[in-house]
């Protein structure tokens, strides 16, 4: 990372908020406008109350009590409205503030590339983007404006009891400091018992996606309870947790209103004996004692705002770890991506043509690869060297764990390697992987939704033309999966396909980017595995035609009826990489 998060978690306000969420900037300065007139109106409403108080007593005629009263009244009014601004003005900045981190910090992801999020708790940043993010309306709802009202009011209504009477105000000066002190106290405590929930709360999510995902082979082995029972454990830490939390914040909240109400006893007693005494006149004494508890009322309610916005702190935390990070590598969010896009020469809609014919891809794209070592955690994979020039197949085989699809990983940048990829002279690791290259892989990454939908995933104008869509239909034929019905809805991860079903959408899915003049290069990961024979002749004839009218194919099998369509075949071992012409 780019720094230590940890010495900003010390202080009221992380100053990378202001440097990553620009909607912040001006929140403040509105929430200090807003603060400043609050100010006024609480001294405005002790001023007023004072006078009506002590013109009852001194017998005040009516007409004049009367217009102190409508003044006292309007004070109340605009006291509300500032009130309603304040949550308004709080509310709008942090839907604004959650939108921008949200955006800052997919493209931050984005810029890190799929191979960093193969290393990180992919549930544990869903819940952070998702309900971490939300927890921000107690943040700046609550949280901040109090914070900025405390930094405004505090000193200015210390400085109006000491210009009042120096005595009350010299006695709310030492004993104001205690609130702050227990505050960080009880800070402490809060933000390691919170911090405690939140990483159990990303522990529950993963482990319950791990759980979904595999349900099925837990489910064979007979391990399904098993997997029930550590989701039951992990949620009852979570609750434990919880309620740990809510003892801590309850805790503080007592304590810091004991410290307010014997603070502001003791300067109630001091006015009392000086009003005994005759030392004190009766307007003075009543008014500083009406503003003694509006002096720490600031205090008490940032400690107890605190707890409250301190979910949104956790996950501020780590939102701002992940685009310091990506600052840290070179790649910012928010700022211009290193990668390249290539833009197609021809109408992207060239391939919209009978399904029974291949259109001819609008550009070519030569690929090379120069001693290209794909990192597998720590360990480098063997040098691979080849080049597919356009309208040819390259076979990639090899045995189980050999690299081959490690091999497209790189390709895609979905993993870290050293050598070099180049398309047409260019590094592919600085070209957008979507401007170039089609890619279906061995798990289908189907989501919900139309099977069109899927195939069109990715496309600029998915909803363009006719429905279904004539390069669907040409796409899923290619595919060997003309027998779907372009309409039919998909459950959550393409649930409703069989496997060889949701195989082939994938494989049409390339097809289609390809076919749209999207991506010259095919990258297809063992596109037969789930097919039969008959099938698979099918297919391996259709991805020839592909290739024999434009297509850079680069196809990962280890059946020997791809050697049939190859041109080139790229064999890959344990040690060493052997290319075939």
């Amino acid at each position: 990372m780019a720094s230590d998060p940890a010495p900003a978690r010390s202080r009221p306000v992380d100053p990378r908020l202001l440097r990553y969420a620009r909607a912040s900037r001006g929140f403040f300065v509105a929430i200090a406008l807003i603060g400043a007139a609050q100010t006024l109106v609480v001294i405005a409403f002790a001023w007023f109350l004072t006078q009506a108080i002590t013109g009852v007593i001194d017998g005040v005629p009516w007409a004049r009590l009367q217009q102190t009263l409508i003044a006292l009244a309007v004070v109340v009014v605009l006291r509300a409205l500032l009130l309603w601004a304040r949550e308004a003005l709080s509310a709008r900045a942090a839907a604004r503030v959650q939108v921008q981190l949200r955006e800052r910090l997919v493209d931050a992801v984005d810029a890190l590339g799929p191979a960093w999020l193969a290393s990180r708790n992919t549930a544990q940043l869903a819940i952070t983007a998702g309900r971490g993010l939300e927890a921000l309306d107690a943040y700046f709802g609550r949280y901040l404006p109090q914070l900025v009202l405390t930094v405004i009011t505090t000193p200015v209504l210390l400085a109006v009891m000491w210009w009042q009477d120096w005595i009350s105000g010299l006695t709310v000066l030492l004993t104001l400091p205690l609130i702050p002190v227990f505050m960080i106290l009880i800070g402490l405590a809060t933000r390691s018992v919170q911090q405690k929930q939140w990483k159990t709360l990303g522990h529950l999510a993963a482990r319950f996606a791990d759980t979904v995902q595999g349900l099925s082979t837990l489910k064979v082995f007979g391990r399904q309870h098993r997997a029930a029972d550590s989701i039951d454990r992990v949620t009852r830490s979570y609750r434990r947790e919880t309620m740990r939390v809510l003892r801590v914040s309850f805790l503080s909240g007592f304590a810091l209103e004991l410290l307010a109400s014997i603070s502001v006893a003791i300067v109630a007693v001091s006015i009392g004996f000086r009003l005994l005494e005759g030392s004190l006149t009766l307007t003075v004494g009543l008014f500083v004692l009406l503003l003694a508890p509006e002096a720490y009322l600031p205090l008490r309610q940032v400690g107890v705002q605190f707890h409250a916005a301190a979910e949104g702190v956790a996950a501020t935390d780590d939102v701002f770890a992940v685009l310091d990070e990506a600052a840290a590598s070179g790649s910012g969010a928010g700022a211009a991506s290193p990668t390249q896009e290539i833009s197609p020469t021809q109408d992207g809609a060239a391939g919209y043509g009978p399904a029974s014919t291949i259109s001819p891809a609008p550009v070519t794209r030569r690929l090379e690869v120069r001693d290209l070592r794909v990192r597998r955690g720590d360990l480098l994979l063997p040098p691979v060297t080849f080049a597919a020039e356009p309208g040819t197949v390259t076979l990639v085989e090899g045995p189980s764990g050999s690299g081959k699809s490690s091999l497209l990983a790189a390709l895609r940048g979905a993993a870290d390697y050293e050598g070099n990829a180049l398309v047409d002279g260019v590094e592919a690791a600085t070209l957008s992987p979507a401007s170039w290259l089609a890619w279906a892989g061995q798990n289908p990454g189907l989501i919900a939704g139309t099977i069109g939908q899927n195939v069109r995933l990715g496309d600029p104008d998915p909803d363009a033309g006719t429905h279904p869509h004539p390069l669907t239909v040409q796409a899923l034929e290619l595919a060997q999966a003309g027998d779907l019905d372009p309409a039919a809805e998909l459950g959550v991860q393409g649930s409703g396909l069989s496997g060889g079903q949701a195989q082939r959408v994938a494989v049409a899915r390339a097809f289609h980017r390809h076919l749209r003049g999207l991506a010259p290069v095919l990258a297809l990961d063992e596109p037969s595995s789930a097919l039969d024979a008959e099938t698979e002749a099918a297919l391996w004839a259709n991805v020839r035609a592909l290739a024999d009218a434009g297509a850079t194919v680069v196809l990962v099998s280890h059946r020997r009826s791809a050697r049939e369509i190859a041109d080139r075949v790229v064999t890959l071992s344990a040690r060493t990489a052997e290319v075939v012409s």
